[in-house]
């Protein structure tokens, strides 16, 4: 046999090993039947859904719907919760912040309203006591607010207090907007500005912005445009306790507190119907936890129906991410049963 054949016949062969790792590494996980629960949720979730999952390393599966690819930037809404409590926890590890310290000591017109009481921690844990306006008037007084600290002022100087703070749970966007606000006093520059310094650029999230109309506020809570790309890089750093492309962006012990529930079932008066039944930490819902009140499986929905979820026992990060708006009625019985399927791939090893 000639060189030049001897050559190609190594060649080949390389590329058919090549193709034999690739076959086995493909085949490693079975998701037919995960298949089968996006075919049957497809009117729920619209034409329009990206679904990703993240485990040992790599993105094991992906699937793209309509003309909705994984970098298509969309509104996530609530999901935006999980990225400003991760801000805030920054700022923690610095020691520049504290979770019990008062939301009067860098905002004083709290105390001046006889709010001096609520800490950096409620404010995370949606257990201010401050009255939250429902429905259209709440999204009337949003629209009407050039900056952040315009907003928060209002909820020192306008909203009642409901309950004292720490003993009732009201989920709404109060709490982690007044967290955003502190973060721009101590960060000594905008919210936005700090968002993409601390976290977005580090997580390399480039289609994520806090983006907002010209003259209206940033919305900490839910204002919040992503992809389902980006929103999986700050997923897989929860995942490895703060770690992402082999820098530390936010310590173990900071990841530990974030999923640690702040709630019991008695304190909760008003969850979406999308999370009821669950327990909160900071800017995250705990889907399932240990005896002791540690998050295994952790989730941040948002009202568009955007699905993000950690799961630390099975290992894995996942995240539906939709155009779809979807009813809250049925957000919970579909990601459930979308989740029991994905656990039923990757078995529980803690």
């Amino acid at each position: 046999m000639s060189q030049t054949g001897s050559a190609a016949c190594v060649k080949v062969s390389a590329f058919a090993v090549f193709m034999l790792f690739f076959q086995v590494v493909g085949a490693q996980y079975n998701f037919n039947g995960l298949e089968g629960k996006l075919l049957q949720y497809q009117k729920q979730l619209g034409d329009n859904a990206v679904t990703l999952i993240y485990k040992d390393g790599k993105i094991v599966y992906t699937k793209e719907q309509g003309d909705f690819k994984a970098n298509t930037p969309a509104p996530i809404a609530s999901c935006s919760k999980w990225l400003t409590a991760a801000l805030v926890m920054t700022f923690v590890d610095e020691g520049k912040l504290s979770l019990d310290d008062k939301v009067s000591t860098y905002l004083p017109i709290f105390e001046r309203y006889m709010k001096n009481y609520i800490t950096v921690r409620q404010c995370l844990s949606h257990l201010t006591g401050i009255h939250d306006d429902k429905g259209i008037m709440a999204i009337f007084k949003m629209s009407r607010y050039a900056t952040l600290e315009d907003e928060v002022n209002d909820f020192a100087s306008k909203h009642d207090i409901d309950a004292q703070p720490g003993k009732e749970f009201r989920y709404s966007s109060i709490g982690l907007n007044i967290a955003g606000r502190i973060c721009e006093i101590v960060g000594k520059k905008s919210f936005e500005q700090l968002m993409q310094q601390r976290l977005f650029k580090p997580l390399a999230m480039k289609n994520t912005t806090f983006q907002r109309d010209f003259g209206k506020a940033a919305n900490p809570s839910g204002g919040a445009i992503s992809t389902a790309n980006d929103y999986m890089n700050f997923l897989v750093m929860i995942l490895n306790k703060g770690m992402y492309n082999g820098k530390q962006i936010l310590s173990e012990a900071a990841i530990n507190q974030m999923e640690q529930a702040q709630t019991t079932p008695d304190l909760i008066k008003y969850a979406p119907a999308a999370a009821e039944g669950f327990n909160y930490g900071f800017g995250e819902w705990l889907l399932e936890q240990d005896a002791s009140g540690k998050g295994i499986c952790v989730s941040s929905p948002g009202l568009f129906g955007t699905w993000p979820m950690v799961d630390n026992c099975r290992g894995y990060a996942s995240i539906v991410f939709v155009k779809t708006l979807l009813s809250s009625e049925q957000k919970k019985d579909v990601y459930m049963d979308i989740k029991s399927s994905i656990d039923s791939i990757f078995p529980c090893t803690k």
